[in-house]
């Protein structure tokens, strides 16, 4: 499957591992890179809590400049830097870098558009739901 999608990417160092192509790899058609992209990254979000989508939504709405997406939200741009670390923290996918960028932007196409978008809850060690992703 990455051998299919690197030519999407034509920057990327070579070899390139699959798993740097997941964005690529999903706009391919790979269901395991769409299954990855919907579980890991947008179901990790949605289970942090809403503000971090909402948070991610404004800051690519406003083109990446933190003080609008800031505005937007009606919250200082600290908590917008915050929240965009917790982002990163939680995907793995930093919103600042615009490679990452590009993966949590299909991850949320896909989260939101795919039919068996139903997001497992994450279980602690003692096999109890999590509300939220830890800290």
């Amino acid at each position: 499957a990455g051998f299919r999608a690197a030519p999407a990417w034509p920057t990327a160092p070579r070899p390139v591992a699959a798993v740097d192509l997941l964005p690529e790899r999903a706009l391919a058609g790979d269901s395991e890179a769409r299954r990855s992209l919907r579980q890991d990254v947008y179901g990790a979000l949605v289970r942090a809590g809403g503000e971090l989508l909402e948070t991610l939504d404004a800051f690519f709405t406003a083109g990446g400049v933190l003080e609008s997406a800031a505005r937007a939200l009606f919250v200082h741009p600290n908590t917008v830097r915050y929240r965009l670390r917790r982002v990163a923290d939680v995907t793995g996918f930093s919103p600042l870098s615009s490679r990452d960028g590009f993966a949590l932007r299909v991850a949320l196409a896909i989260g939101r558009l795919d039919p068996a978008a139903q997001v497992t809850p994450q279980a602690d060690i003692n096999g109890q739901v999590m509300r939220k992703a830890p800290i």
